[in-house]
Parts: C-alpha cells; structure tokens; sequence
C-alpha cells in the first residue's frame, strides 16, 4: 500500500494541477467581465417588463429588478417539466395518445393535437417547448410513473434541489397561475436546463413537422420566440410564457461580449414587450462595452510616449 501512494500521487498530481489552472482562469474571466459590466449604467436600461435579471455564468449581475419577488411564469414552467421527464429516463421513441386528460378545462384553450393524436414522447418534448404545446406538456405529466400528481411532486423536489425556494409548480403546461418563482430562482432553473442536450436543441429549434394522425397530412410548428429568427443573436435556450396573471414572459440564455449570461424577463404586457426588452438589453450592453473600449484606447494612447 505505502508503495502505490506515490504512483497514486504522481497519477493525480497532473489532474490536480489543471484542475487548479482551470480554476484560476475561470476567476479571472470572471473578474474581467465584473470590471465590465461595471461600466454599464443601469440607469441608461429602460425596461418595461415588471422584473428583470440578467447574470452572466460567473454569478455576476449585470443588471436587476425585483430579482426576489415571486411572480406567475406561466409557460416557463414547461422548463422544469422538460427537466423532470428527462431525469426519469423514459423512453422518447414511446408513442403517447392524447386523451380528454390532457385538455385544458381551466382556461379552455385550445390545441391542434385532438383526442386520439399519437406521437413520441421526444416530439412531445420538443412541442411544449418550441411551441408552448399545453396538451403535449400535459401528457407528458400524465404518463409519468405515477401520473400527474407524482410528476407535479417531482417538480417541487427538482425546484428545491437547484436551490429554487421561492418557487412553486402546480401543474406541467404551467396554465395554472399557482406557478410562481422569482427572476433569481428561474435563473437556476436555465443554467440547469443547459446541462440537457435535449432542452437545449428543442427550444432553439426555429420549426418541426409531425405527422399525429394516420390519414392526415403534417401539422407545422414554429417557436414561440422571434429572437431566434433574427441573426445577430446567439442564443442556447429560450422559453416564453403567457397566462393573464403572469403577462408576458421570456427566459433565454445567449451570450454577451462573449460571455455566456442568462436572460430572465417576467410580468411584461404586449405581445413584443419581451422582445423589445431583450433587444434593449443587447444595445445597452453593446454600447457600454463600446464606450468602454474606445475610453481604454484613448487612454492608452494618451499614456504612450511621444515620437
């Protein structure tokens, strides 16, 4: 034993090393972007969404209003749905019926997927979240081990474990307003939601074609956020929502300067205030960043010798 210590130590000594650089570049990149984003004037971000946040990985904010009252998320939910149903491990090839339980007998809305519609699990997935298809997150809740009420316990448990303590889910298409959670806990949610490949490529997704009846043609889908159709941004997950109580709702995490940041915008009223935010958001930041670049070349050139 005394004689593989220090081949063990030797082994590990290496890892340990990059583990330590990998470390210190992380602090470092992390104190670059603070001394950022300490340039932004926040009184320059004019906002129309009710609560705000934006953070970048580091834990950094860079802005944020009411970032600790809970509100209503409304079909942000279907995040923490995505999350539950790929953490039980069930087969995303198993065809799933939709079924009077799944339609929405609280604000009766409606959906193209009728009773008797059959698709994957997978595409069901996908459609709650590119689409905000209420009755494929339903389903997805009602076929888990243990039905709806099982599937709702489980989302509470998830919530608790990211460290989501002002939150609380009540069903999976998030329809009831008793879905609330505050800008800081739906930022844990999207970093958590970044570690599912899944849920990354379905929200990114600008559009799918289903085929849930045998003697009918495709039904097309496209997702519910504009962004992703505009280039100039570069965005990784992205969820909106709209009930009455929550107003409008957008949750994204893209990049800034290079640096990866989560988007959280809550409780905003038209249909393109979210969006109009988010694209504020982007300005202000491009321009800060720009401001502070030509102040630092000013400088440096006014501190160099003269020739």
């Amino acid at each position: 034993m005394q004689k593989r210590l220090p081949i063990l130590v030797t082994l590990l000594f290496p890892l340990l090393l990059l583990s330590t650089a990998q470390s210190l570049a992380e602090g470092r990149s992390g104190d670059r972007a603070l001394r950022l984003w300490e340039q932004l004037d926040a009184r320059k971000l004019k906002l129309r969404s009710k609560a705000a946040l934006i953070v970048d990985h580091f834990g950094n904010t860079l802005y944020e209003r009411e970032p600790d009252q809970p509100m209503p998320i409304a079909s942000v939910t279907k995040l923490m749905t995505a999350m539950v149903t790929l953490d039980a491990r069930l087969s995303a090839d198993e065809k799933i019926e939709i079924t009077k339980e799944d339609r929405d007998l609280r604000r009766l809305t409606g959906s193209r997927l009728k009773y008797g519609a059959r698709l994957t699990r997978g595409d069901l997935l996908t459609l709650a979240l590119m689409s905000s298809e209420n009755r494929a997150a339903a389903a997805l809740g009602r076929t888990y081990p243990g039905g709806t009420e099982m599937f709702v316990k489980a989302m509470n448990r998830k919530a608790a474990e990211l460290g989501m303590h002002q939150s609380h889910f009540a069903d999976a298409a998030g329809l009831d307003a008793g879905n609330v959670a505050t800008a800081n806990d739906l930022s844990r949610m999207v970093l958590a939601a970044m570690r599912y490949p899944e849920i990354r490529k379905a929200t990114t997704r600008s559009k799918l074609e289903v085929r849930p009846y045998k003697k009918r043609g495709p039904l097309r889908y496209i997702n519910t956020n504009r962004l992703l159709r505009n280039g100039r941004w570069d965005i990784q997950i992205s969820k909106t929502g709209y009930i009455n109580e929550s107003g409008r709702c957008l949750v994204m995490h893209t990049e800034f300067n290079g640096t990866p940041t989560v988007m959280v915008l809550l409780n905003s009223y038209g249909k393109l205030t979210p969006f109009g935010d988010a694209n504020r958001v982007r300005k202000w930041i491009e321009n800060g960043v720009d401001n502070q670049s030509q102040q630092n070349a000013q400088l440096k050139l006014a501190g160099s010798p003269s020739t």
